[in-house]
């Protein structure tokens, strides 16, 4: 044993603790490589092409090759490429789908990999654990906006319109014949455009707070030529309540809200009464010791002092839910405190959020 002030030390557990701080500054340069990887195009360039050399890597990219190898080595030494000799690398199909398939897997995870923040964001955080007052979603300027879109996105083009929409009883028919949709929290559109995509005979609203998201949803709209797409740059709480839609979308975004309360009772005012209200928030319990059995939970609070608490107490009296504020027992509480009598969880299999169809 040793001491510290007077204190006995396990020096084992030293040792485990150094190794697991230093495990997640390891996590932290592996993860900008990851994005430097994605931003050059080198796993695009790796894929299905063998086992390669830096030099080999270099011609095709016109890349340095001494900074190639470099780069090479330290993703097979986290796993991500294959080498036997540290002189020639593949990428392997299994990785390519987590690293590479943006439009095609619910696996793909590397759109979650972006530039380093804003150096003065940490000072934006400092001055909200003092005041306990956040910043807006926008502070994280467009790089928060770009990795939200590609975290997010391959849920949104693939399992919404095949998986979760036929989970709600009768809404793809009424999609297919016709009615006014609004995406209350839209965030650049992704959910938005797959369903208009999907359904050209509805008509679909977005609402969002973000000017930097409304921006690029409308760009994503205009580029893909959906004229059954409207984005609107409003608040949940400044939704029409005229009881005209037949479906509302909340994806990811109650628990970023500062008054989630005063949005749901806005959407019941928006929402016909034969309408269903769609929600995805963060997969969670109302439990610490159930919570802490999710592998990813560091991450996820990780996330949520950074850009979800941050935006929920973005103004004074700010609720604060954060990621994990909504576990399903609230999400049924906050759907009936608004009228609506009934509250579903839905059967899907994301192992990052739980779905709810709540009814007037």
């Amino acid at each position: 044993m040793s001491e510290l002030d007077g204190r006995d030390l396990d020096p084992d557990e030293v040792d485990r603790l150094a190794f697991l701080l230093w495990s997640y500054k390891q996590g932290e340069v592996v993860s900008l490589l990851v994005h430097l990887g994605d931003r050059l195009g080198l796993y695009a360039l790796l894929d299905g092409a063998g086992a390669l050399s830096a030099e080999e890597v270099a011609a095709r990219s016109g890349l340095h090759p001494r900074w190639l190898l470099e780069w090479l080595r330290s993703m097979a030494a986290a796993g991500l490429l294959r080498s036997a000799d540290g002189e020639r690398f593949e990428l392997r199909a299994e990785a390519a789908e987590v690293l590479l398939e943006e439009r095609g897997s619910l696996r793909y995870a590397g759109g979650a990999f972006t530039g380093p923040p804003d150096p003065s964001l940490i000072e934006d955080l400092e001055t909200a654990f003092r005041t306990g007052v956040g910043y807006p979603y926008d502070r994280q300027g467009p790089s928060g906006v770009h990795r939200t879109e590609r975290m997010l996105g391959p849920w949104a083009r693939l399992a919404l319109v095949g998986q979760v929409l036929p989970l709600c009883e009768g809404v793809p028919a009424a999609l297919e014949a016709g009615i006014l949709v609004a995406d209350v929290g839209c965030g650049a559109g992704v959910a938005l455009c797959a369903m208009a995509e999907a359904f050209p005979r509805s008509t679909f609203h977005g609402y969002e707070l973000s000017e930097l998201a409304v921006e690029r949803a409308r760009a994503k709209a205009a580029e893909m030529g959906l004229a059954n797409i409207e984005i609107f740059h409003r608040r949940a709480e400044e939704i029409p309540r005229k009881a005209a839609y037949g479906l509302v979308l909340t994806f990811d975004c109650l628990h970023d809200m500062t008054h989630p309360e005063d949005g749901a009772r806005a959407i019941r005012g928006a929402i016909r009464d034969d309408g269903t209200w769609l929600v995805k928030e963060v997969r969670c319990a109302d439990s610490w010791d159930a919570n802490t059995k999710n592998p990813m939970l560091a991450m996820f609070l990780g996330f949520s002092l950074t850009s979800c608490l941050a935006s929920s107490m973005s103004e004074p009296g700010g609720a604060g839910l954060g990621t994990i504020g909504l576990p399903p027992s609230a999400v049924a509480k906050l759907g009936q405190d608004a009228g609506f009598r009934s509250c579903s969880q839905l059967a899907v299999d994301d192992p990052a959020n739980l779905y709810y169809a709540l009814r007037p």
